[in-house]
């Protein structure tokens, strides 16, 4: 045969393998192991629901998926790290909105951009925000705190658990709305701010809907409403801001991405377990057990919610002069 027969041979031959090549390659994912960073510690409710997706997922997609805790500056150190992963499906960051809208709400420079830098691919869970009060504060609907609060500005407060967090721009956002004033008292975390709201040292707080419950239960404190547009199934009594005229549409989320870049047909088969995964009734039972409501959205719906809430956090930040510590 003449070389350049040869070679032709070869040309053809290499023109008919690349595509099974490809396709081998994509169909091959996922071949080892994939990682999935939670920055938070371990034990958190982010940590929880990472750890029982990372199962279920890593049973979908045939590999296991293990757990990678790094926290530290409210998220940046482990989004971070995962931002700067090769974006081949096998790392990947399960966080809540501090990383996609919060930072980048009190932070000038980031090392990573909330929307350049990763590839959502879906949404888990979300909760809502509540405005609690001590019991013996003379107010139990938002009628009757908006009245309570203008009558003495500047003489109640509203605690949160941090400053810079989801708690502190909900209650800006509640304060914008209502057009009240209180003093924000920025607490190292949830419970010692739910202790001293029991224990009448600071009239209201905003938090969770999730810590709010048990608390609530006890009757040492009420609640005021919720920061949802609609009532939180888990609180069906509590009313709404909405319900009383206030523009209040507020709540934290937790979603997974990944370093942008991903092959489609990766993306694909990630989005597609992910799916399944929150639809399965004992994953929804466990969430819901944790005081989170399921509600998976598509990649895509993420990346949409991001870029609407960004000039939100950002105008609320600007407003009230929230910075990082």
């Amino acid at each position: 045969m003449k070389p350049t027969a040869i070679l032709a041979s070869v040309a053809i031959a290499t023109t008919l393998v690349a595509p099974l090549s490809t396709a081998w390659a994509e169909t091959a994912y996922p071949s080892r192991p994939i990682t999935l960073v939670i920055p938070f510690p371990a034990g958190g409710s982010t940590d929880v629901v990472g750890r029982l997706i990372g199962k279920t997922l890593g049973d979908k997609l045939g590999q296991p998926v293990t757990i990678d805790n790094r926290a530290g500056a409210g998220t940046i150190i482990g989004a971070t790290y995962a931002a700067k992963a090769a974006p081949d499906g096998y790392t990947l960051l399960i966080s809540s909105g501090t990383t996609f809208t919060v930072n980048p709400a009190i932070q000038a420079k980031l090392p990573y951009d909330p929307v350049k830098s990763f590839e959502p691919l879906g949404l888990i869970a979300r909760t809502g925000l509540i405005l609690l009060a001590s019991k013996d504060v003379p107010a139990s609907t938002p009628k009757e705190f908006v009245a309570l609060v203008k009558a003495a500005p500047d003489k109640y407060s509203y605690a949160s658990f941090g400053t810079g967090t989801t708690s502190q721009f909900t209650g800006e956002l509640i304060l914008r709305a209502t057009g009240t004033k209180m003093v924000h008292v920025p607490y190292k975390g949830s419970a010692p701010a739910m202790t001293d709201l029991m224990g009448g040292q600071v009239p209201f707080s905003v938090d969770t809907v999730t810590a709010a419950i048990p608390q609530l239960k006890t009757g040492k404190i009420k609640a005021i409403a919720v920061s949802t547009a609609k009532r939180s199934p888990m609180l069906p009594n509590v009313p709404t801001f909405a319900e009383s005229g206030y523009d209040v549409d507020a709540d934290t989320w937790i979603a997974i991405v990944a370093p942008r870049g991903l092959p489609p047909a990766v993306k694909a088969k990630l989005e597609k377990a992910l799916a399944d995964t929150v639809a399965m009734p004992d994953v929804r039972e466990k969430l819901t057990a944790a005081g989170l409501e399921p509600s998976h959205q598509s990649g895509a719906a993420v990346a949409t919610m991001i870029e609407r809430e960004l000039p939100l956090m950002r105008s609320i930040a600007a407003r009230a002069n929230i910075q990082a510590d």
